[in-house]
């Protein structure tokens, strides 16, 4: 299943609702909390592959499984930080087409 940045905001959005009264809101106030949130589940990626190595940890079946669901979590921490920015996903692919462009022209 592909799915494409809108919808994976929209699974967000569905989570932050189900979740308001549980979770800390969404919103500019805190979105640092998001960003530190983020940046711990970008740590246990690390973590995978600091004590597995690069390779076994993307091919040892239950490492990669460990892998790519802490790479989830980091993609939903992500959302909601660009949930609490109200960054859409127009924004952000404008964004990342112009640093593709300036970076395939940097050397």
């Amino acid at each position: 299943m592909d799915f494409t940045m809108n919808e994976m905001q929209e699974m967000q959005k569905q989570l932050q609702e189900k979740y308001k009264d549980k979770w800390e809101p969404i919103g500019p106030e805190t979105g640092k909390n998001k960003l530190l949130w983020m940046v711990g589940e970008i740590g246990e990626v690390i973590d995978i592959v600091k004590k597995n190595g690069g390779s076994k940890a993307s091919t040892d079946p239950s490492l990669r499984e460990d892998l790519v669901e802490e790479m989830a979590d980091v993609l939903m921490y992500y959302n909601d930080v660009m949930l609490c920015y109200g960054i859409s996903a127009d924004e952000l692919k404008k964004a990342y087409s112009e640093k593709f462009e300036k970076n395939m022209k940097r050397w």
